[in-house]
């Protein structure tokens, strides 16, 4: 009797800890976001290619006030770059998706809404993530390879929904703090060339939708400053599907 007991408080208390593992499965990865642990241990999710070569990044549009400037200034500079986009924002302007790809860019996957996951919801967020790499498949005539989830927040959900839809979680070495009120083209410079070197992937934003009102001017005015940088430095600009992410050699996508 007395080991029947026993054993049902063992079970009794290893059913309240459930909650609190799976909290901490779903949570645990976020961790990721700090940047220094991240370029130590974690260089293909920083974003860490090849030496010569350096990812030029943006996330949250397309926005049809901003997206088309960015457009503009990098047919200027003759760069290419990755657009990491949102689903519901793919579909509501598919014109300007288009457009991006037309003139040479990358689109990946941001997700379907710029949200915060601190609860689980494992189904959710596989079906929202679905959703947005369809989405980006259909206006680009190709199956997005990145993902990186707003605010640079991965969770458990989040990595198993982007495994099941076959996107490739990255994040980056530096950003210009470009969604801020007091940004500038100076400050957003100031701010990624301490941490720009080859094989780096830098953060920039093409939209204020989701950061101070037109804090995207700030990167627009810096954009020629970081590649004049990049190019002084002999390292050449372009989006992630030539930046060897993973790879010794920098010859392929995957590894």
């Amino acid at each position: 009797m007395r080991g029947g007991a026993d054993r049902g408080r063992l079970l009794t208390a290893a059913l309240a800890a459930l909650p609190v593992l799976a909290a901490a499965a779903h949570i645990a990865p976020a961790a990721t976001w700090l940047p220094g642990p991240r370029r130590a241990w974690l260089p293909s999710l920083a974003g860490t290619g090849r030496a010569d070569h350096v990812a030029l990044t943006f996330d949250d549009g397309p926005d049809p006030r901003s997206t088309p400037a960015f457009l503009a200034t990098l047919d200027e500079l003759a760069v290419r770059a990755t657009f990491f986009v949102l689903g519901e924002r793919v579909l509501a302007h598919r014109r300007l998706s288009h457009e991006i790809v037309r003139r040479g860019h990358e689109l990946a996957v941001h997700g379907w809404t710029h949200d915060r996951p601190w609860r689980p919801a494992p189904l959710r967020e596989t079906r929202r993530l679905a959703r947005a790499a369809r989405a980006v498949a259909e206006v680009s005539g190709t199956s997005p390879v990145w993902y990186r989830p707003p605010y640079g927040i991965l969770t458990g959900d989040r990595l198993l929904a982007a495994r099941r839809a076959g996107l490739r979680p990255v994040l980056w070495t530096a950003w210009g703090r470009d969604w801020t009120a007091g940004a500038t083209a100076g400050s957003v410079t100031a701010t990624v060339l301490p941490d720009l070197r080859g094989g780096g992937t830098v953060l920039l934003h093409d939209s204020d939708r989701h950061a101070a009102p037109d804090c995207w001017r700030a990167a627009l005015a810096a954009l020629p400053r970081l590649v004049t940088a990049c190019h002084e430095a002999d390292l050449t600009v372009g989006p992630l599907g030539e930046h060897g992410v993973g790879c010794r050699d920098g010859s392929a996508r995957f590894c």
